[in-house]
């Protein structure tokens, strides 16, 4: 059986879903044994067991934060991460398939009475569209039945309303999206928007850390043409470097590949497909302004280059505006430079616009001050095991 994905891919995807949720699906993705047993004890064994993904992205949420998890099917990764963001941070699950989200909307009381508190919800949603209410149209649509094409313009002005209005998840809101192994199954003409959407609903300096299918090789079309390998997280898989470039084609920053299976999970007509988990940041947008800043890589490669073209080759004291030295300071890259401020800091005020767009050593004479003519005395270095 062959179909058109941009027609009928979603439906493959949530009939096989539906399936899913009523019996357990051994061939459906590539649950993974990493999650940490204490976590499981308050899920119940049905949750477990219809829980399907490659990989374990819950294990990057941090307490009191917000956590949007894309494709939540049976909750068993928003009920793990409502237990690690405790009390204080809150989880939301999006699905777009009926019968995922009465499975683990099911089970919500029963696990809030074991872990204590209530931080869970879930909604109706399509991941690439992260603004429409897929709960509102439905109850829309129970009480004015789209019969004609009247009534289908008057459905879709209803959607752009409550998008714009009361968004499912509004700009700038969550700490941290996971999704484990669901964006392969959005069709090929959604994945940008996915990605925009991802971009939109997370704060300045919040990440995503997404766990899906890749291939090592481009999917051929008579693939993506078999609904069985689409809503296996088959057809629709990227493959491994255009992954990774449609987060940094998103904006992302500090794009890195946290986890690569070495052997793949299943392979078709010679092509590998294997889980990939990715991590990237938001923020590196906005203006750039001297500071008298510098940064050095410490090494071990003679030169790294980051999303912005800035070199920074080793052992040098880099010129970097406030914003750059920031996002190095402060995202995944801080363990690999050392970080220089001025002696006399530049206020806001009266900083000027750096040129970001070239890579330039800084004198330190322009961090010390042009005037630095301090002299001291040989500084204390000894500790429990002698001087240096």
């Amino acid at each position: 059986m062959s179909i058109n994905p941009a027609m009928d891919v979603e439906k493959a995807v949530r009939s096989r879903y539906s399936e899913g949720a009523k019996v357990a699906q051994e061939a459906l993705c590539c649950p993974s044994s990493s999650y940490d047993e204490k976590y499981l004890a308050a899920i119940p064994q049905e949750i477990i067991d219809k829980d399907y993904g490659c990989g374990d992205p819950t294990a990057h949420c941090e307490e009191g934060q917000i956590v949007l998890d894309l494709g939540s099917g049976a909750g068993k990764a928003c009920y793990i991460m409502s237990q690690r963001v405790g009390p204080n941070g809150r989880v939301i699950g999006i699905d777009m398939n009926d019968d995922m989200l009465a499975l683990a909307r099911q089970y919500r009381e029963e696990i809030t009475r074991k872990i204590g508190y209530a931080n869970v919800e879930f909604r109706k949603a399509r991941i690439q569209d992260l603004r429409l209410d897929l709960e509102k149209v439905d109850a829309w649509l129970k009480e004015r039945p789209a019969r004609s094409a009247a009534d289908l313009t008057a459905l879709e002005s209803y959607g752009r309303e409550i998008s714009q209005t009361s968004p499912v998840v509004a700009d700038n809101s969550i700490d941290l999206i996971v999704s484990n192994c669901v964006l392969n199954l959005v069709r090929p003409e959604d994945k940008s928007k996915l990605f925009s959407e991802m971009f939109r609903i997370l704060r300045k300096g919040g990440r995503a850390v997404i766990s899906d299918v890749v291939s090592d090789e481009d999917v051929p079309d008579h693939l993506q043409q078999d609904p069985e390998l689409w809503s296996g997280c088959i057809s629709g898989a990227f493959r491994e470097d255009l992954f990774l470039k449609a987060f940094e084609d998103a904006g992302f920053h500090g794009i890195e590949i946290l986890k690569l299976d070495d052997k793949p999970w299943q392979t078709v007509e010679g092509i590998e497909f294997r889980s990939m988990t990715v991590s990237a940041y938001k923020g590196k947008q906005g203006p750039c302004y001297e500071h008298n800043q510098a940064v050095v890589y410490k090494g071990p490669f003679s030169a790294v280059q980051d999303d912005d073209g800035h070199r920074y080759p080793r052992g040098a004291r880099i010129a970097v505006c406030e914003k750059t030295f920031n996002l190095l300071r402060n995202g995944p890259y801080r363990d690999q430079f050392s970080f220089i401020e001025p002696h006399e800091a530049v206020a806001s005020e009266d900083a000027v616009p750096f040129d970001c767009k070239r890579t330039v050593l800084r004198h330190p004479r322009e961090t010390k001050g042009v005037d630095y003519k301090v002299t001291t005395e040989a500084a204390d270095c000894c500790g429990p095991e002698g001087c240096c």
